[in-house]
């Protein structure tokens, strides 16, 4: 499992769960954050990525998982964005994504500190 953590690196930490580190696992990883950059939040205008919004990437060899959470607990764009995230990471990946949304609260403060 690879975790993206906001005030941390710009990379995805890796755990002990990881056996080696793999660089084409590695580099989907930061091609994934790479494509997430295209979703804007429209109300804010910077992307989920700048936003610190990207929590989690759990690569599969069948589907990936992104764990993300959003600006406030009723965001009138979290549809539209959820499908944009979806769809932007199955450009890179050639298989499904599972987008989940986690109840965590955004801090502004993360806002431009990853990448």
């Amino acid at each position: 499992m690879n975790e993206i953590q906001p005030n941390a690196t710009t990379a995805p930490v890796s755990t002990a769960a990881d056996a080696a580190f793999d660089a084409q696992r590695r580099a989907t990883e930061y091609a994934i954050l790479d494509a997430l950059r295209a979703v804007v939040d429209p109300e804010i205008g910077m992307n989920v990525v700048e936003l610190a919004l990207i929590k989690q990437i759990i690569l599969g060899p069948q589907s990936t998982e992104i764990k993300m959470i959003l600006t406030t607990p009723f965001c009138p764009y979290a549809g539209a964005m959820i499908q944009q995230v979806k769809e932007q990471a199955e450009s890179v990946v050639d298989h499904d994504v599972q987008v989940t949304l986690l109840a965590e609260r955004w801090d502004p403060r993360d806002a431009g500190l990853m990448w």
